[in-house]
């Protein structure tokens, strides 16, 4: 086995949104993204007791996961529309129940086998700034239930 030589770069992320039915997925990509920051973070409980012999123990409990990203808003070239994947996370941060959630999936661009899937809260936060500042917006999106392994849809 070969030692690995080249080194991973960030923007070899990316990251796909469920436009359509959960029994039928849509998958489009989430264009213009210029921050991403996935994370899974266990829950750890302490479970030392006597018969540990003072060596502390402890017991994955949970996990959570969830994505940081900022991205550029599209516009169409008349201004008058935004990217459909755009406005569906934002309409989605304004929903309730089925309404407050989403599919998506990301994964490595060049087909490497680290992808992931699942469904997620929407928090948006539209940056702002001066008169020289990109329109940019960062999503949080929200881990809710079970982070998937999946196959890299773009693996050859």
């Amino acid at each position: 086995m070969s030692t690995p030589t080249e080194v991973a770069l960030a923007r070899h992320w990316r990251m796909d949104v469920n436009m359509g039915p959960d029994l039928t997925p849509d998958w489009q990509l989430c264009p213009a993204i210029t921050e991403f920051q996935p994370t899974w973070p266990p829950n750890f409980e302490d479970s030392t007791t006597y018969d540990s012999e003072g060596w502390e123990e402890s017991t994955k409990t949970s996990q959570s996961w969830q994505i940081e990203a900022t991205f550029n808003r599209k516009v169409s070239e008349d201004s008058t529309t935004f990217s459909t994947v755009h406005e569906k996370l934002r309409t989605v941060s304004f929903g309730f129940d089925a309404a407050s959630k989403v599919g998506v999936r990301f994964y490595k661009r060049d087909g490497s086998p680290e992808a992931y899937s699942g469904t997620v809260l929407v928090e948006w936060e539209d940056q702002g700034g001066d008169y020289k500042a990109l329109g940019q917006v960062k999503v949080t999106l929200k881990g809710t239930g079970q982070l998937n392994l999946i196959t890299n849809p773009v693996t050859p």
